[in-house]
């Protein structure tokens, strides 16, 4: 539980590994950067002189970009530099004007059934956006979780702006908990999607079921050509509750999950490759396992999205509360991981690249397991190295 202390606004803040300040009504507390565990990749890539980031690095949160959000989840950068954000309890999506904050509702997702971790979560922009204006959603039916697409016009009034849904995939399992929901498009331009094994252990090592997965389909929803399974979507498997994707600048694939009791990951997704749960969570998992690149203890982390930045993976701490920077050389770390804003702004739930060294923070205070503060939910405009 974090106190209630407020404290006054400024207009930007340092962060550095040792120390932290006060903002927007958030505790001001020092800050931590010891990681639970180091770790190592099974593949890597030679890094170019000069490409691997130092062992310190740094974090300014810049200004508060919007504010008064409720239970944010997905974070969707427009072309022209505004960000679409979803709703997990109310369904919606609403444009955020990022120069002044101003918040338009474009509508409801028809069929999102609300509960538990479950709604509509990940959202992602189609690669033909420019031409189609296709916006992705990922999100929990009364049946199972599943990911539509709908056309988004802006020149209709606001609250009827997106079209009717298309559904592309469905049929992934769904429970209270560990609905994955996570989507984004990569490099090459193909969908993939971080799926959760919804307590049914048994799912994870099952190529049959997308539960507990790393997907990889086409924008029409059709396994991927050159996936390891055959006509399978299933592109990597033996995964607990896969919720951050991103590429780093060599286009590997990471991944962030939630372990059980011990160890939550952070993960180098090779095509094919088995992550072991539920027989193995963290390291040394034995062979045939894929060992995750980092682990924390649970406490520290429960990570939610990622982002790549400045040579580094950028994590969201849920119940850790804080920014996790996990500096990479090729496909292993270069450095122990570094923390940063323990316990300013609460629950951090999504963190996307905003180009060079800016980063979008979401928080999520507002999900029925934070502690919320005036002006909560809200998303940081961040700078880092």
């Amino acid at each position: 539980m974090r106190p209630a202390l407020a404290v006054a606004a400024c207009a930007a803040f340092l962060f550095t590994a040792g120390c932290s300040s006060g903002d927007d009504g958030r505790p001001d507390k020092n800050s931590t950067s010891a990681p639970s565990a180091g770790g190592s990749g099974t593949s890597s890539t030679s890094p170019r002189p000069g490409d691997t980031p130092p062992a310190k690095g740094s974090v300014t949160v810049g200004r508060t970009v919007a504010r008064d959000l409720t239970s944010p989840w997905g974070l969707a950068p427009l072309p022209e530099g505004d960000l679409l954000v979803s709703s997990r309890d109310e369904g919606t999506i609403t444009r955020v004007d990022t120069e002044t904050g101003e918040k338009t509702e474009l509508g409801s997702v028809p069929g999102v059934a609300p509960g538990g971790e479950g709604g509509l979560l990940g959202l992602a922009l189609s690669p033909s956006y420019a031409s189609d204006h296709m916006v992705y959603a990922y999100f929990t039916t009364e049946s199972d979780n599943r990911i539509a697409r709908m056309i988004y016009d802006e020149k209709k009034p606001a609250g009827e702006q997106l079209g009717a849904p298309d559904t592309v995939f469905k049929g992934i399992p769904k429970g209270t908990n560990h609905n994955g929901g996570r989507i984004a498009f990569g490099p090459d331009d193909l969908l993939y999607v971080g799926t959760g094994e919804t307590y049914r252990t048994e799912l994870a090592q099952d190529k049959k079921s997308p539960g507990g997965k790393v997907l990889r389909l086409t924008p029409d929803g059709d396994p991927a050509p050159g996936n390891p399974f055959g006509d399978s979507p299933v592109y990597s498997y033996g995964h607990r509750n896969v919720q951050g994707l991103a590429w780093d600048k060599d286009k590997r694939l990471w991944a962030s999950e939630f372990g059980q009791d011990t160890w939550d990951e952070l993960n180098n997704i090779v095509a094919g490759d088995n992550y072991g749960w539920p027989d193995a969570e963290g390291k040394g998992g034995g062979s045939g396992y894929h060992d995750p690149i980092a682990q924390w203890h649970t406490a520290d982390a429960s990570p939610s999205g990622i982002a790549y930045a400045k040579g580094s993976i950028w994590m969201a701490g849920l119940r850790g509360e804080r920014l996790w920077r996990i500096p990479l050389d090729g496909a292993k770390e270069a450095h122990e991981p570094q923390a940063f804003l323990e316990g300013k702004y609460g629950r951090l739930r999504t963190v996307v690249a905003a180009g060079g060294d800016k980063l979008w923070l979401v928080t999520s205070e507002t999900d029925s397991r934070g502690t919320p503060s005036k002006g909560d939910d809200r998303i940081l405009e961040l700078k880092v190295s």
